[in-house]
């Protein structure tokens, strides 16, 4: 059995009948071959999974697929244009970015940060992606590199494609996952450790 769902996905619409069970990231990795969004500690943990739905930063891992309805959801694909996002230019030249993985939820909660705060603090940026966790960089260039994107970023949508774009069909198939563990790391220090307030809820909120 399979539920239809109509949603706007990355400014386009989009209609898929996706199996009940299924979470945004298995309609996204195993339905659509989106795979910008990381399948990382499948328990909503360590944020690798984090996309935008109406704006706000939700971890794709604890939503259902058949919450998309009537909502608009955005990916890291939804940055591609015909220049990188502040965001992505700012980590890549401060090297913001190592082995990559964390990067994508990364982008994408700093950019939920920028939109509703233009220009944060570095407090302020920590707690924003204190629900991110990376094990390569140490945050530093992390902070850096969102605060850098602030001070050149001007106000834009989340969206890049065109308006009157055809839609896409989205078509899926069942598919599995394994999910492993995970910790999280303090918005004021850096240390690891699980991040204060627990996991995002299945809700679209931080």
């Amino acid at each position: 059995m399979s539920i239809a769902i109509e949603f706007t996905l990355n400014g386009r619409p989009c209609r898929s009948d996706t199996p009940p069970h299924w979470t945004v990231l298995d309609l996204l990795r195993d339905g659509l071959s989106l795979t910008g969004t990381k399948d990382g500690c499948g328990e909503g943990v360590c944020g690798a999974c984090t996309v935008l739905l109406d704006g706000q930063p939700i971890r794709a891992c604890l939503v259902l697929a058949v919450r998309l309805a009537g909502c608009a959801l955005v990916t890291i694909e939804g940055l591609e244009g015909e220049a990188l996002d502040p965001l992505q230019e700012a980590f890549g030249m401060l090297g913001a970015a190592q082995c990559g993985f964390c990067t994508p939820g990364m982008i994408l909660s700093a950019r939920a940060l920028l939109a509703s705060n233009p220009a944060p603090t570095v407090p302020e940026v920590r707690e924003a992606l204190a629900g991110n966790l990376c094990r390569c960089t140490g945050y530093v260039k992390i902070v850096q590199a969102v605060l850098a994107a602030a001070r050149s970023r001007s106000s834009d949508g989340v969206s890049t494609v065109p308006a009157g774009a055809s839609p896409i069909d989205c078509a899926t198939e069942a598919g599995a996952r394994q999910p492993s563990g995970a910790s999280g790391w303090s918005a004021t220090t850096g240390d690891p450790l699980r991040p204060p307030g627990g996991p995002c809820a299945s809700a679209p909120s931080n």
